[in-house]
């Protein structure tokens, strides 16, 4: 089954859950702003997404460019500020038993779907 990393103010999220369910694809949603990543969960999801902690942050954000841009952290250390700080991590993001994407564009979800 499919699992989509949910933000419902946002609205690429949105369109990708409205995508997954007029697909008729079988899922449940994870609104990880309030479920939390655990470090085991989200370095599971990071080699589902074969990317580094750095490769899914949102550097627009204001508390990136605040507090942690120009810095230079570990993979691990990554981790734990994404866990500490969800907001920065890229969304929406749909992952199965095997593999993730980051859904942001419609073709990149039809894809990973094996829709053309």
């Amino acid at each position: 089954m499919l699992r989509i990393y949910h933000n419902p103010r946002c609205s690429k999220s949105r369109f990708a859950l409205n995508h997954l369910k007029n697909n008729g694809s079988e899922f449940s949603i994870i609104e990880y702003l309030s479920v939390p990543f655990t470090e085991e969960s989200l370095g599971a999801l990071l080699d589902k997404l074969q990317m580094k902690p750095t490769e899914i942050i949102r550097t627009n954000e204001v508390d990136f460019k605040e507090r942690f841009s120009g810095k230079v952290f570990t993979n691990e250390e990554w981790i734990k500020i994404l866990i500490e700080n969800p907001k920065l991590i890229q969304r929406p993001i749909v992952e199965n038993d095997s593999r993730a994407c980051i859904a942001r564009e419609e073709d990149t979800l039809n894809q990973f779907l094996g829709k053309k």
